[in-house]
């Protein structure tokens, strides 16, 4: 016998599916595992809808902003800018800042402006609602989807279901405690928005009714950290969570976490713009509809950055400052459907997973070994290697498992015998010719090798395109087929190659092809 590199890095890749395996199949407190799905671990289940009416409400309220902002930057005089559900509303003072305001309205992608001397009526085409509420739905699965990942929770499913609800999978959520903070963290609207308090009237705030207050353009806030507090602000925030980049968890001079937000350079002008000139007023902090501090403005502030303060404890300034880095939702989210999805289903599940596994696996240890004699046992090795490499690999990059993706490993035990049956028959269709062993080894793998080549290639484009287009339990199973395929690639082709390049002395020794390959006496001899 002598060693070659294919055995070599045969015997490594062995060795390495092994070493990594170890953790998920002896569920060892170290190392990286596998992830069990939430058809086999349990977890939770839920169905969301969208408010996508209110996203078209958010949409107004940020062109009122832009126009509010635009008009301060420009010293362009406007009154009464109120907005609704339907539109934006404000008067020009003066005619001859007609064009200037007229060339910014244009500017705003599917807006419908209609004007009656200086009376301006702002709203969005049917088209621009439809596409406004489109992105909400789509945004909600994305920031969802962000929110989760940073969570930690491994491989959730947020997918679209009809038009405007979302699916989303937990896995691994048993406790009343983890769903409570998993709902929470998706649910939060995280709307962030700095607004300015309404200094003449700001006494008036829990006397004033809603209806008053919007005759002056305010809304009136609860204050967050006070029960029963108020803050009468300004409808039109100076600027919202849109112009976010970064939101970071620190501690303040008592060491309680507050969160570090930072603007784009967007938002860093509108900020410095506002702070420069409204030095001794109040700026409102407003989070979810709730003012958590209204500090004076001392100066001018530059560089974009700002803080949130309140009574937080760790773990909720840390959820917090997910949202808010994840992004604001354009929609309120509510609850359809919410059911927990209990391990007794998983285990069930992993039972009769690993009955048609290690059945289908032992049928088809047999077959080979009757078959093919010891090239089967050689065939068995790589078959051994390549379910030891799946569950290594899939370990290593934290890949979550399902029931599908158990079926993949199944079918994918059939897959990787296939390339060495049609090695094995080439070199039996050789030796019955006559040839020595060297040239049917070595002519056996060369003309097996096109079509074992294009059966996995194909295959492997099939299960690029589910994981590619497909969600959830459908991308476990293409993860779990392509990991197999380059698997059984690396240990039939190479591997048992290489064994049989080591072995070829001692079987052209023994000249016993019957034992070797289960090669029939009287056909060899005929």
């Amino acid at each position: 016998m002598k060693l070659n590199f294919r055995v070599i890095v045969f015997a490594a890749a062995i060795l390495f599916g092994v070493v990594f395996s170890i953790p998920s199949l002896l569920q060892t407190d170290k190392g990286t595992k596998i992830t069990l799905g939430l058809d086999l671990q349990g977890g939770l289940h839920m169905l969301l809808g969208v408010k996508t009416e209110e996203a078209v409400s958010s949409r107004l309220k940020a062109i009122a902003s832009g126009i509010n902002h635009f008009s301060e930057r420009e010293e362009v005089l406007i009154d009464g800018l109120t907005a609704d559900d339907e539109s934006v509303r404000f008067t020009l003072l003066d005619s001859d800042d007609a064009p200037a305001m007229d060339k910014m309205l244009a500017g705003i992608e599917g807006g419908k402006v209609v004007h009656d001397g200086e009376s301006y009526h702002v709203s969005l085409t049917p088209e621009a609602v439809l596409k406004t509420q489109k992105q909400a739905v789509d945004q909600a699965i994305e920031t969802i989807r962000n929110r989760l990942d940073q969570f930690g929770l491994a491989e959730p499913t947020v997918a679209r279901q009809g038009v405007d609800n979302i699916l989303v999978e937990l896995p691994g959520i048993k406790s009343a405690e983890e769903e409570q903070r998993a709902r929470e963290l998706i649910s939060r609207a995280a709307k962030l928005e700095l607004m300015a308090v309404d200094e003449e009237r700001k006494m008036r705030a829990y006397t004033m009714t809603p209806a008053e207050a919007a005759r002056f353009g305010d809304v009136v806030l609860p204050d967050a950290e006070r029960a029963g507090g108020k803050y009468l602000v300004r409808e039109i925030p100076i600027l919202d969570g849109s112009m976010l980049t970064d939101a970071q968890v620190a501690f303040n001079q008592n060491n309680q976490p507050v969160i570090n937000f930072s603007l784009n350079s967007e938002g860093a002008q509108i900020f410095g713009d506002f702070t420069g000139k409204n030095v001794g007023n109040h700026l409102a902090i407003v989070l979810d509809g709730q003012v958590y501090s209204a500090p004076v403005i001392n100066e001018r502030i530059g560089g974009g950055h700002g803080q949130i303060s309140g009574n937080y404890t760790v773990e909720q300034a840390q959820d917090l400052a997910i949202a808010l880095r994840s992004g604001a939702l354009l929609a309120p989210i509510f609850m359809l459907e919410k059911r927990s999805v209990g391990p007794s289903l998983g285990a069930d599940s992993i039972q009769a997973s690993l009955i048609a596994l290690i059945g289908g696996f032992a049928l088809v240890f047999v077959f080979m070994i009757v078959y093919y004699k010891m090239a089967g046992i050689i065939a068995n090795i790589a078959l051994v290697a390549n379910l030891f490499l799946i569950i290594a690999v899939m370990a290593m990059f934290g890949a979550t498992l399902t029931l599908p993706g158990m079926a993949g490993i199944v079918l994918t035990v059939g897959m990787a015998v296939d390339a060495n049956v049609i090695i094995s028959e080439r070199i039996r269709e050789l030796l019955y010719q006559g040839v020595s062993i060297h040239k049917a080894i070595e002519e056996g793998y060369a003309n097996a090798m096109r079509a074992i080549l294009d059966a996995n290639i194909t295959t492997l484009i099939a299960a690029i395109v589910l994981y590619v287009y497909g969600t959830g339990a459908i991308k476990g199973f293409a993860i779990t087929i392509s990991i197999g395929i380059l698997a059984s690639m690396l240990t039939a082709i190479l591997g048992t190659h290489g064994i049989y390049e080591m072995l070829e002395t001692r079987i052209a020794k023994s000249k016993n092809v019957s034992l070797w390959f289960g090669v029939s006496k009287k056909k060899a001899a005929a």
